[in-house]
């Protein structure tokens, strides 16, 4: 069986660049936004769309279609969200089944819980998260602190709630981690090479 590794992680805890570090260290192949790309190319939906309802907040302000309409139901949306989740879990394990990998929140430790990833959740303090915020992105530096703080906790709300729709489990939970690694204060770049020797 390949070697799976899981990132769950909160906003502005660095867990996409600790996982992307990490799969660099150990030479295998990292999933992130191609797992959004590649529902979008298999369900007609815009990406767009897709990360909004992967981030639980489908809006029909996006271009919900490409190309062809889809899904002429009585719950369109609820339709395209289950669509998009199932989808998604197929693509899940066909990159997991396909070679070594790091693959990135998306419920991918309950979607592979028979090929036994080790999985991760990476977390911080506020203020650590906002300082990372603010180094990261150009959107953020227009947003006060309060504004940022704001930001950051909704994200992990919406994260957490449609990680327990569809798991049945709490986000979060040091139970359902193999390893829970608090990134205050820390360098990403440093801490990673260390914990690539636990699968050396």
């Amino acid at each position: 069986m390949n070697r799976i590794i899981t990132i769950g992680r909160e906003f502005g805890s660095g867990g996409r660049e600790f996982g992307r570090r990490l799969s660099e260290e150990l030479g295998i192949a990292y999933y992130d936004q191609e797992i959004i790309s590649e529902i979008s190319k298999r369900t007609s939906l815009s990406e767009q769309y897709i990360q909004a309802i992967v981030e639980h907040q489908p809006s029909f302000s996006f271009p919900i279609h490409i190309g062809r309409s889809f899904y002429p139901a009585t719950s369109p949306v609820f339709d395209q969200t289950m669509t998009v989740y199932q989808e998604q879990a197929r693509i899940i394990k066909e990159m997991a089944a396909k070679s070594d990998c790091v693959i990135v929140g998306r419920c991918a430790d309950f979607i592979l819980k028979e090929y036994h990833p080790f999985r991760f959740f990476i977390y911080a303090d506020m203020e650590s998260k906002i300082k990372r915020c603010r180094e990261k992105g150009p959107e953020e530096e227009n947003l006060t602190e309060k504004e940022l703080k704001q930001k950051i906790s909704g994200i992990d709300k919406k994260r957490a709630k449609y990680y327990e729709i569809y798991t049945g489990h709490p986000w979060g939970d040091k139970l359902n981690f193999d390893l829970c690694v608090n990134t205050t204060r820390t360098s990403i770049k440093d801490i990673v090479p260390v914990i690539a020797k636990l699968f050396a």
